[in-house]
């Protein structure tokens, strides 16, 4: 019996949007302020998947410059109606405090792979925006409710407007249809209609450990919706932290074959509870009791193997994990921080064979990094890559990045010292305090530094080696848990990446070039 092996999408791929569209599937999935927006996969039989596009591309679909960090794109919704899909998502622009400025927004295509249109803005009511089509042909948007005001309900229910084709707006009164259940926090609105019922499904009790997926039904679109008497139909053990985590934030899809599934996040914890790929997206069988509940297979806790659907297998070849650069194009896993690629500030044309990093602000910045990475997907992993570049002060760097945001990452980086001239070095920045890990910078005569990192769990191990020399360990271990949703004090949402990224503070613009990057997972 063919299997589906938990998760399905390893590494930060949260708030799975799930979607059948006769023989194909698609999951899109939140991408916060990383750039291209929305991650979209594709798969046949739901055990093999493969990244197949980014809807939102151009910055007239997504500013997200001075976006905060796991700010931008929050929970899409993915929908197929009259030949076309749709995809809403929330923009958030501040997310810190009592108020959340959370800006929702439609695009369509005729085809998944694009091109998408030109956003219509919706409301800024709250996040997590779905469409649901009603047989009639008409469209509805539930999202929740955000209310800042001290000694309410922040989580203040779903909101319910109808939308008009062919105004391109929300009309209509809006009406607030469920209030939630005891446990809280109700958010990710969908609703989906079967045998006379409509149900909403929302995810409460917080995106931690104490998430979940719970359904409320309805004979009326509008309510009232009664709760499942047995919910949360899914949620995790905490008794078991080898099990997945943090099970929430679900949306369902029907197979041809009248099978019904579940897609949810979930994390692994390494240590402490600490998640460094961040949510990932897991499937979970379902059925219908006879008076017309939904279940999930085997309880409400999440299963790591899971019965896969009656379909044919249908594996994809991947792109290769090894990039030399020779392409004119962007591998779909690379990603930027909050801007397109674009050829002021990075280019695999301008020296053939690499890439080049056009030097600009810091680590620190949430507008202009050059920055290029990529999703860590396993918790062992070797990365590599190859840098040419020439400092001339301490405030031009390029190298060999792992991060989480802003607050969060360490970073392998040659720079230039008044005394060591052209070196070394490694910089740790831990919930925002800078950190310099070596006593003394490492002095480079080669004109080319290859540079290496291991990951084996929350350990990280620094390597480089001059031209064509030996490898050399570069500093200890570096505990990484801190590149977690769970390690800050406060409340944040995306995943470590491992890339690299060239800074000039100067403003002179020095540029980077790097020869290739290798990523391989280990067994």
């Amino acid at each position: 019996m063919t299997k589906i092996i938990n998760p399905v999408l390893p590494g930060y791929h949260p708030d799975p949007s799930i979607l059948r569209v006769e023989d194909d599937y698609y999951i899109a999935v939140s991408t916060f302020e990383w750039f291209p927006g929305v991650q979209i996969y594709h798969s046949k039989d739901m055990v093999n998947w493969r990244l197949l596009t980014y809807p939102l591309t151009r910055t007239s679909q997504l500013n997200m410059i001075g976006n905060p960090n796991s700010g931008g794109v929050w929970a899409p919704a993915l929908s197929y109606s009259d030949g076309l899909y749709y995809l809403i998502y929330t923009d958030v622009k501040s997310r810190m405090g009592a108020f959340k400025d959370t800006h929702n927004y439609l695009v369509t295509a005729e085809n998944i792979e694009g091109p998408w249109s030109e956003p219509v803005y919706l409301n800024s009511s709250g996040f997590d925006p779905s469409l649901f089509h009603e047989e009639d042909g008409s469209k509805w948007v539930v999202n929740m409710i955000w209310d800042h005001r001290k000694g309410t309900n922040s989580f203040a229910g779903i909101a319910f407007q109808e939308y008009s084709v062919e105004e391109q707006k929300l009309v209509g009164e809006i009406k607030n249809i469920f209030k939630g259940s005891e446990l809280g926090l109700t958010e990710a609105p969908h609703i989906y209609k079967r045998n006379g019922y409509y149900y909403l499904i929302t995810a409460e009790g917080g995106t931690w450990y104490t998430h979940a997926v719970t359904v409320a039904r309805s004979k009326t679109l509008s309510g009232p919706y009664e709760i499942d008497p047995t919910n949360p139909i899914l949620t995790s053990n905490q008794d078991d932290l080898t099990q997945l985590q943090k099970a929430g934030h679900g949306s369902f899809v029907e197979t041809q074959n009248g099978e019904w599934y579940l897609a949810h996040l979930c994390g692994r914890p390494v240590v402490d509870k600490k998640c460094i790929l961040g949510r990932e997206t897991a499937i979970q069988k379902c059925y219908w009791t006879e008076d017309d509940w939904i279940r999930v297979e085997g309880g409400n806790h999440p299963k790591l193997e899971v019965e896969a659907p009656n379909l044919k297998q249908h594996p994809f070849e991947l792109e290769p994990n090894h990039d030399d650069f020779t392409a004119k194009a962007f591998k779909k896993y690379w990603n930027s921080l909050r801007r397109p690629f674009t050829e002021d500030w990075v280019s695999l044309t301008e020296r053939p064979g690499f890439l080049r990093l056009i030097g600009e602000e810091s680590m620190n910045s949430v507008h202009h990094q050059s920055l290029v990475a990529r999703r860590l997907e396993s918790f062992n992993v070797e990365v590599e890559t190859a840098v040419e570049f020439d400092p001339v002060n301490f405030q031009q760097m390029a190298g060999l990045i792992a991060c989480y945001d802003t607050d969060d990452y360490v970073y392998l980086r040659v720079t230039q010292h008044e005394q060591h001239g052209k070196c070394l070095g490694i910089i740790e920045s831990k919930h925002g305090k800078y950190d310099e890990l070596l006593d003394e910078d490492i002095p480079l005569t080669a004109d080319s530094t290859k540079l290496k990192a291991t990951i084996d769990n929350e350990w990280l191990q620094f390597f480089y080696a001059e031209g064509n020399g030996d490898w050399q360990k570069i500093g200890s271990k570096i505990d990484i848990s801190h590149l977690s949703d769970d390690d800050a004090d406060y409340i944040r949402f995306t995943g470590t990446f491992v890339g690299v990224c060239a800074q000039d503070l100067s403003g002179q613009s020095l540029h980077a070039d790097f020869e290739y990057f290798d990523y391989q997972e280990k067994k």
